[in-house]
């Protein structure tokens, strides 16, 4: 009986692992869609054309930032008219960062049931030694 519970938890377990490696293959299939291949977009030629660094005028001494305990959106560092293409960029950002964490989190889930398979395919061929 004790070898017949077993296979069934090997079972329910190789049918999860087959579920978490089918979702981890389409995860990092739609990561990898997201990767901007180099010289599709060139970027507009922004900054000074000449070589050197520039003098400002204006006040010397930089005002301290307020200490504040809420986390600030770091769009608004370049200020209230911010460029579309910026909001694209941190919304991607966001969402491959939380693609890149769920990759993470299935390839542990999946080392973790890999590592108990093999010790359940342990105890199983110790219950029945001349069967697996």
């Amino acid at each position: 009986m004790a070898a017949l519970d077993l296979r069934a938890e090997l079972d329910s377990l190789v049918l999860q692992l087959l579920g978490d490696l089918e979702e981890l293959e389409g995860k990092r299939t739609v990561l990898n869609a997201r990767v901007v291949r180099a010289g599709v977009h060139a970027p507009e030629e922004v900054g000074p054309r000449e070589a050197g660094l520039r003098r400002r005028k204006g006040p010397t001494k930089t005002p301290e930032p307020e200490s504040s305990e809420a986390p600030q959106d770091p769009l608004n560092w370049f200020g209230i008219l911010v460029p579309h293409s910026l909001r694209q960029a941190q919304a991607s950002f966001r969402d491959g960062l939380q693609l890149a964490a769920d990759i993470a989190s299935l390839q542990n889930r999946i080392d973790w049931g890999r590592s108990q398979l093999r010790g359940l395919q342990e105890k199983l061929k110790q219950l029945e030694p001349g069967a697996a």
